[in-house]
């Protein structure tokens, strides 16, 4: 943490001194620690996801329906131990798999929490991540994570240099998304829940189907043996940014749209039903534990 190099935006911060882009310090922020019931099906089972969601972020999309936790330094600093002892409470509460929940710019100390915790958990680990992360970091990771879940959100650069402050965002994740194939190259399933592999996620925009599509093409091409889970929770109310197109939900055209293009491509994986865009989808932050 005396350089930090951990997310690509590399601004090299002495991270146990100040706090970079990312909002993250010396030691890991934990916001949340819950069974997560709306995840993928293969993933919250029916007792739930052990879902730990982290602080701050490396991307911090305006968008972001976990905008109170994600741009902000709100939650709880804990050390490798005590991060190692809340994914074995989760694992004795029932849980299906840890869930890891944008913890990108915290990948050094969560890969030595793993490599404590993985001597006692007996279920998956799942890296539940927003796409843009640096190669170096996710190489920390293999062996340890059973389970990624990377979004994929943006072909188009001017889109994610207007929400995400990334014009380089489709070349980082298309090289991420890569070293997690690499890691994790095929899909394992039992009895209904996933035990290794990668699920892509793609969340449609309002007014943005066309780059929606074209996301769909590139998983596609670069990684056909992915599961893709095609969203259409996007929801208005935590959209921070000045673009009009943002302040609406996805219409059920626009939503069907970039399904059937999916059926098109003969893509495998998950799709949401209409309700879904809705905050009361969204944890409660106030309190960290549930």
């Amino acid at each position: 943490m005396e350089k930090c190099y951990a997310c690509p935006r590399a601004c090299g911060v002495e991270r146990d001194k100040k706090i970079g882009f990312c909002g993250g310090g010396a030691l890991p922020r934990v916001s949340k620690v819950m069974l997560h019931r709306f995840e993928e099906p293969v993933i919250s089972g029916n007792r739930g996801s052990g879902a730990i969601f982290f602080s701050g972020c490396a991307l911090r999309c305006v968008f972001c329906q976990n905008a109170s936790i994600s741009h902000t330094a709100k939650g709880k600093e804990m050390t490798v131990d005590e991060l190692v002892t809340v994914m074995l409470s989760l694992q004795d509460r029932g849980a299906h798999n840890i869930n890891l929940v944008t913890a990108s710019h915290y990948i050094p100390q969560v890969a030595l929490a793993l490599k404590k915790a993985k001597r006692t958990l007996t279920i998956p680990v799942v890296f539940n991540c927003s796409g843009y992360e640096s190669v170096e970091s996710l190489r920390l990771l293999d062996g340890l994570v059973d389970v990624y879940l990377p979004d994929f959100k943006y072909c188009n650069s001017e889109l994610s240099a207007r929400f995400s402050h990334a014009p380089d965002y489709r070349e980082v994740a298309e090289k991420a998304i890569g070293e997690m194939i690499r890691q994790k190259p095929k899909i394992r399933i039992e009895d209904g829940l996933i035990q290794e592999g990668v699920i892509i996620r793609h969340l449609v925009l309002p007014g943005h189907r066309e780059d929606s599509k074209a996301v769909l093409e590139r998983i596609k091409l670069l990684f056909p043996t992915a599961l893709v889970s095609v969203m259409r929770q996007y929801t208005p109310t935590f959209n921070t940014s000045e673009y009009p197109e943002l302040n609406r939900k996805v219409t059920s055209f626009e939503y069907d749209d970039v399904l059937k293009k999916a059926i098109e491509l003969g893509l495998d994986g998950f799709i949401q039903d209409k309700g879904c865009e809705s905050d009361a989808f969204t944890p409660d932050f106030e309190q960290i534990y549930d």
